[in-house]
């Protein structure tokens, strides 16, 4: 469904990916996994032509996306949750979500407040009032209202309590269920090993690994190379 083959991409002056490989076939979670700084995000950024692409390809179901804007690799089916979450503050949970309703996505309110109950007893509350794994929820779902066939997630984990983690990795192992492509850029491999059939590891915008997660469980001095802190 994504392919990525020899993928450089530069901020500015600074070039941050090196030749960067990988793919997710479709009903596959993907865990891209790395330290703070190694490419993990700049690699989704690439993809939805945020960041600027100098050689290599990037394909979806077939299609090439180099050098294509961000809208129209949105309305192709790729869908980003950013690291940052984005959310509306001003705006209630229902409105953030009607932000991102498209007809015939296959997504309603009704049905993103079946995956996410707690979003639906928080409705009418403004965005900026939620705490940080409520927001995540809400970046989420709101994404999922655009009906995305690969979802792409820039550290879903992050900052959040071990208690919303776990509720937030049920959320993602329903969509898992449903069909979903998931690419989901991590450091959490506790979360990543949860829900990701395989991995990579990237480190100074070079993918260092590739392969299931059982075979990076079982390599304790690849684990410790590149992903201990």
């Amino acid at each position: 469904m994504l392919e990525l083959a020899d993928v450089h991409a530069v901020y500015g002056r600074s070039h941050v990916l090196h030749g960067v490989s990988l793919r997710a076939g479709e009903g596959e979670v993907v865990s891209l996994l790395g330290r703070n700084g190694a490419g993990k995000s700049t690699t989704l950024k690439a993809i939805v032509g945020v960041v600027e692409v100098i050689s290599g390809e990037i394909s979806f179901e077939g299609r090439p996306l180099r050098g294509m804007p961000t809208h129209r690799v949105a309305r192709l089916g790729v869908g980003l949750v950013p690291e940052d979450r984005r959310i509306f503050a001003d705006l209630s949970v229902v409105e953030n979500l009607a932000v991102g309703a498209r007809p015939g996505s296959g997504w309603t309110v009704e049905r993103v407040f079946a995956l996410f109950p707690k979003l639906a007893g928080l409705a009418d509350q403004g965005g900026g009032s939620l705490s940080g794994g409520e927001q995540q929820m809400l970046t989420i779902a709101r994404t999922l209202m655009t009906g995305p066939r690969l979802l792409l997630l820039d550290e879903p984990s992050e900052g959040l309590a071990p208690v919303v983690v776990a509720a937030l990795a049920d959320n993602i192992a329903a969509l898992k269920r449903q069909g979903l492509t998931i690419l989901m850029a991590e450091q959490n491999l506790k979360f990543a090993r949860r829900l990701a059939d395989r991995a990579y590891i990237i480190e100074k915008g070079q993918i260092r690994f590739d392969g299931t997660m059982a075979a990076l469980d079982a390599d304790e001095s690849l684990r410790r190379a590149y992903l201990s802190v």
